[in-house]
């Protein structure tokens, strides 16, 4: 790597260098393989002001297939022994367990929550808490694991929070928002179209809670992003009021647009007969700046959207973060996931409506029926071209059966 470097060969020498960490975290890795341990599942729990990681290792085979950190959701007052039976239980619902666990804490009713993975897998299950040895080594470097995800965990939230206080500042809000809400549409000339809902709080982005909406509107005009929004805004709101979830309910929704997006989501309001203000809802719309052309068309003004969020708020001309303002960049950061969400979403029903072929939603054309057709035609748009008389020369097509495909394709 220093030879290539020393060359200016810098590409080499960065794939070399990648080369040099993956081998020092296979044999980092090998260090936590600990004989005597030939299938198990260990589990590390840290507490600390309020909050919790259990971090698992997976032992399986005599090897470490590796770790996970998770954080729990509990009452402050909760001690680790009593969250780490809840969590252990859970975490065993829907999934075998193996033969041996292993927890750096006695879960309480540790021979009760041993029974009952025991009937769950058929067989026994010993739950264990190693004092010393191999095993209390492993335990020690996985609750290690655990402190470290919590200390990194709560840096993050600091930080998140940090952007929360800013945004509501910037926005005028009572308080921090809880639960935001950003939605964002996907289409190609309005093929395929998806509404995207990502959620953020406080521990940041709740990928659990995100959604995906497949646009229903049969009438809507190719790439009419207002009526998308207005579709799919009515349908998550019409819900949330017939539910009254004060958990789901969010305390910002953020427009991926300007002016133009903002008045179509607060029409959905009035039509549902719901004050955002009054139900402690701000709505607001972000969008790049965009300027005038000579021809009088708005693009995207490069200069400005290099540095800054234009932020469309009901009752207030929209104005444009400043480039260094921590809520510009959290506000970037919500509309990226909202882009990635459902540029994904959208890839996926692409994908989806390519493998289909319109001759599945015929009535009596099973799977040999379409082979024959796609033989003798060669494709599904030739098929739709057909005369009944040259589909009933297909064999196994039968004088009805050619009618209904013929009536399929001509109304």
């Amino acid at each position: 790597m220093e030879d290539a470097a020393a060359a200016r060969d810098f590409e080499r020498a960065a794939r070399l260098r990648d080369r040099i960490r993956a081998l020092t975290y296979v044999q980092g890795a090998q260090d936590i393989n600990a004989e005597g341990i030939s299938e198990a599942d260990i589990f590390a729990i840290h507490s600390e002001g309020g909050q919790s990681c259990v971090q698992v290792f997976f032992f399986r085979a005599g090897q470490n297939w590796g770790n996970h950190a998770f954080f729990p959701k509990h009452d402050r007052e909760d001690d680790p022994a009593a969250i780490l039976s809840a969590f252990i239980a859970q975490f065993y619902d829907g999934r075998e367990p193996p033969s041996l666990i292993l927890a750096n804490e006695t879960p309480d009713q540790a021979e009760l929550l041993a029974e009952a993975l025991t009937l769950r897998a058929g067989r026994k299950v010993t739950l264990a808490t190693p004092q010393r040895g191999e095993k209390r080594s492993i335990m020690d470097q996985a609750s290690m694991n655990a402190r470290e995800a919590l200390i990194r965990r709560a840096a993050e939230n600091a930080s998140q929070q940090k952007s929360l206080e800013r945004l509501a500042e910037v926005l005028d809000l009572e308080a921090p928002p809880r639960r935001i809400e950003v939605y964002d549409n996907s289409h190609i000339s309005g093929a395929n179209a998806v509404c995207a809902m990502i959620v953020a709080g406080p521990d940041g982005f709740e990928k659990k809670r995100y959604r995906k909406y497949n646009i229903k509107t049969a009438d809507l005009a190719p790439g009419d992003d207002y009526a998308m929004m207005r579709e799919v805004l009515t349908r998550r709101f019409s819900r949330l009021m017939k539910e009254d979830d004060e958990e789901t309910r969010p305390d910002l929704v953020v427009i991926d647009g300007g002016k133009g997006q903002l008045s179509a989501a607060l029409g959905v309001f009035v039509e549902l007969g719901l004050d955002p203000q009054a139900e402690g809802i701000a709505v607001i719309g972000v969008a790049k700046p965009r300027r005038e052309t000579e021809a009088g068309e708005k693009r995207v003004d490069r200069t400005m959207g290099a540095v800054g969020e234009q932020v469309a708020l009901p009752g207030r001309e929209p104005f444009l973060l400043g480039p260094r303002d921590p809520a510009l960049f959290f506000l970037q950061r919500l509309r990226d996931e909202a882009h990635r969400f459902a540029i994904g979403a959208h890839r996926a029903k692409r994908a989806k409506s390519l493998g289909q072929n319109p001759i599945d939603d015929i009535p009596g054309v099973g799977p040999s029926k379409k082979r024959a057709l796609l033989n003798h035609f060669g494709s599904a748009k030739e098929i739709a071209r057909a005369k009944k008389e040259d589909l009933t020369a297909v064999e196994g097509i039968s004088a009805a059966l050619a009618q209904r495909i013929y009536d399929y394709f001509h109304g």
